[in-house]
Order: C-alpha cells, then structure tokens, then sequence
C-alpha cells in the first residue's frame, strides 16, 4: 500500500473530476486487509490506510458534490470487503454478557473509520437512494444483520445506527429487514438462545414501531404475539428486558385492542423460579398499566390481579416489595379505586394472611398501607371480607384439624400418649347398620368408617375446641 496525495492538500483550483479520481483511488486502497493479531506487523501500511480513512471520512461529511454515481459500487466494496467477515467463535463457551468481558475486535481502529464513512455515507446531503439501492440490497442487508452477533459493543452501536438510517433511506428494503429480524429473534427463542444483538435489535424495532401506520397489519400484530411476547421467556433477557418493554408498551399506545393479547402473553410465560425475572415482569406490568386504557384493564384485571396476589405472597422480598409498589402509582390506583369490588377480593386474602406470616418488616409496613388504602376506598367492603376472612379461616382450622383426626387417630393418640381402644360391639353395630340402614340415618358415622375400616377409637364423641 503507498502513500497517495492527500485530498485535503489538492489545490482549490484543480478539476473536480481530479477529485473524484483521488476519490475513487483512496477507496480502492482502503480495501487492503492488515492482521491485526500481530500488532507489530506491516505498521507503516496500517498507518496509511488509517489516514486514507480518516481523509475519506472528512471528505464525505464535509466536502459537496464527492458522491457521484461512479463511486456508489466503489464505496460499498469498501465497505464490504472490510466489515463483512466471519465472527470468530467466543473465546468463552459460557459467556455471560453480565459477567464476563467482551471480545473487542482486534482491527477496531481501521474498523471504526469504515462504519463511520458509512455512517457518514448514508447520512450526506449528496446520498441518492435510487443508485444506493443497486449495491445495498438483501444480500448486503443480511450480512449486516448477521454482524450483530459481534461479541464487540462498539460494533453492534454503530450496526444499530446503520440499519436505521438504511431503513429509512431505502424503503424497498423495509419488509425484508422487518422479516429477518423476525427470523432472527424465531432462532434465538427457539433454537440457539445465543445471539449477541437481540438488544440493539429491539431498539431499532422501537422506533420502526412508532412509525407504524394505523390501523396496524395482521402482519405487525402476529410479530407482537409471536415473537416479542415469547422472546420473555429467553434466561438472557435481562440484556435486552428494558428495549422489548419498550417495544411492548409502543405497540400498546399504537393500537389499544393488543392489550389483552399482551398482559395474557405475560401471564402465560411469568417465571415460576426466577425471582429477578418475576421483578423484570412486574416492572413491565407497571408500564403497561401506566397506559393502559380503563376498558381494557377491566378485561385483563381478574387474572392479573391474581397474578400480583401470589406475587405479594412471594417469600423473596423483593418480589413482594415490586407488587405492593403498584399501589404508589396514582394512575393504577385510580383504576384500582374504579374496580374495587371486583379487584379487592381477589388481594384480600392473600393480604391479610402475608401482614401476619412475611419476614419482612418492610413487606408487612407496605402491606398496612394497602389495607389502609383499600378500607379508604370501600370501607363496607373491606369490613365484610375482615368478617368473612375470620370465619372462614377459623372454620378451615376446624376442618384441618378434624380430617388430621379422622385420617390419622393413631398419630393423634401417640402424641397424646393414648392408646387406642378397640370397641367390638361397635364395630358389629356398623355391619350390620351398613347392611339395613339407609345412608341418611348414620351419616354421622360415615366419615368414621370410611376413614377407619370399622375401627373405633374412644373417646368418639369428644368435642373440637379451637
């Protein structure tokens, strides 16, 4: 690689065909490749081409009249030849992306200047969709795509920019780009659960979401239900948990009839053991409620009400703490407040036992405060369920301890140290009572027998106090 005039330094005067021609010359020199692995290796090469790079960077973002339609294949071969490659296989078969550092590419410092000319490229007052579309088509596109997986931040920040403003320049190319991101996120969820960009992804999803016309296609709609609900379920999700809620609640302000679809997808896929998992799902619950319409919540607030019951009744504080926080919003509050017949026995329950059983003295203050804020709202209702709850949990303590003692007398006897005695005539009075007696007249007895194989235990009529 030699050292070619420098576009800055050619005389104001000169032809812009000579321009060009340097142009074109120092594109053509920048598609040389350099092994960065040996960092002592060839450095007066990767020096040239670092300011031939820097030069074309310049030029295009500061220079008019320099993207003719000669240099539309030129520039996207440069490009091609430096950035598309083939990812090399993570170092680390297990890598964490919250754990463990990433691989940084080793050739960044020519690679950067690439994307940035790109970047530079596409965003040039001087850039023509109509030619551009020639050489970035579907097969540019999906290599790019396919760069994403880089394991190198730095990377996948400047794809995400790219991708977008190619979205928005080349219209042509919309649908195919929305298709393999699909495809993209189907094999993730489905097949590898390994891919790098499902973040930067999601985000470009974001805004491509935003600018959806109404009313939305079938096509958008199987997309949210399909694939951004179940991507929920993937163990990275942390990663990328903040950009899918967003893409979530803009489908949600886009279109209020895919609310249900939504907070139902949720429910199905709530995590059963990952208590960091349930908070992520809560948090999304919450701004999704913060938007939600009050027609729609009154679909969905049985089941998930429910959902947010056993979240309370969660031994791990955190999850109870996210729950009760609900009740801090004053917008879910007031749609709490407009269905508290229907939403205040659901939690009830699940309330008044958790303030006397958690742990947690903050679980239970938090709880104190919902009771409070509940007998506020419907003060009638709130003393019927005390009464209710009272009687019921008095009455299911009864029955608890009468089946223990009907199912299991022997234990009963030796932890009181008794023995049981068996009653012969009794035992012959329920044969023969069996054989000639309808069932109404000793049903009395029926749980006796059934349990106890004509076994009798004394004292039978003792009485149950609790």
């Amino acid at each position: 690689i030699s050292v070619l005039v420098s576009l800055s330094s050619r005389p104001t005067d000169a032809p812009v065909a000579e321009l060009h021609d340097l142009f074109c010359k120092k594109l053509q020199q920048c598609c040389v490749l350099f092994d960065f692995l040996d960092c002592v290796a060839d450095l007066k090469g990767k020096e040239i081409k670092r300011a031939a790079l820097n030069e074309l960077v310049e030029s295009v973002a500061t220079s008019r009249g320099v993207l003719i339609e000669p240099l539309y294949p030129e520039a996207i071969k440069m490009i091609s030849v430096n950035i598309f490659r083939t990812l090399p296989p993570s170092e680390n078969p297990e890598f964490d992306p919250e754990e463990d550092e990433p691989a940084l590419e080793a050739s960044w410092p020519h690679l950067q200047l690439v994307y940035e000319f790109f970047l530079r490229f596409l965003e040039s007052p001087d850039f023509q969709p109509s030619l551009a579309k020639r050489y970035v088509d579907q097969k540019f596109v999906l290599q790019l795509l396919e760069l994403f997986d880089s394991e190198d931040p730095r990377e996948r920040e400047y794809l995400k920019t790219i991708l977008h403003r190619v979205y928005g320049k080349l219209l042509g190319l919309r649908a195919y780009i929305r298709k393999q991101i699909n495809n993209i996120f189907l094999r993730f969820i489905y097949e590898t659960e390994r891919f790098n960009g499902v973040a930067e992804l999601l985000e470009i999803l974001g805004s491509i979401i935003n600018g959806f016309a109404l009313p939305l296609k079938s096509e958008h709609k199987q997309f949210l239900v399909r694939v951004l609900i179940p991507l929920h379920t993937a163990k990275s999700l942390s990663i990328f948990h903040a950009q899918l809620a967003y893409c979530v609640v803009q489908f949600m302000e886009k279109d209020a009839t895919v609310t249900e679809h939504i907070i139902r997808g949720l429910l199905r896929y709530w995590p059963k053991t990952c208590t960091q998992k349930e908070v992520m799902f809560l948090g999304e619950i919450e701004e999704i409620l913060d938007v939600i319409e009050p027609s729609q919540f009154i679909r969905v607030q049985e089941p998930l009400f429910k959902q947010i019951a056993a979240c309370i009744s969660s031994p791990h504080f955190q999850v109870a703490e996210r729950a009760l926080y609900f009740w801090n919003n004053e917008y879910i509050l007031s749609l709490i407040e407009e269905n508290c017949q229907v939403i205040l026995p659901l939690v009830f329950g699940t309330l008044y036992r958790v303030s006397k059983e958690h742990w947690n003295q903050t679980i239970i203050s938090l709880i104190y405060n919902v009771l409070k804020t509940f007998m506020e709202m419907n003060s009638k209702l709130f003393d019927d369920l005390t009464a209710s709850y009272k009687h019921y949990n008095s009455f299911s303590h009864i029955m608890i301890l009468f089946i223990f003692l009907s199912s299991s007398p022997k234990a009963f006897y030796r932890e009181h140290n008794q023995e049981p005695v068996r009653d012969q005539r009794c035992q012959h009075h329920l044969k023969t009572t069996r054989k000639h007696t309808p069932t109404h007249t000793h049903t009395q007895c029926h749980s006796t027998v059934k349990h106890n194989n004509y076994l009798t235990w004394e004292p039978i009529n003792a009485s149950i106090s609790i």
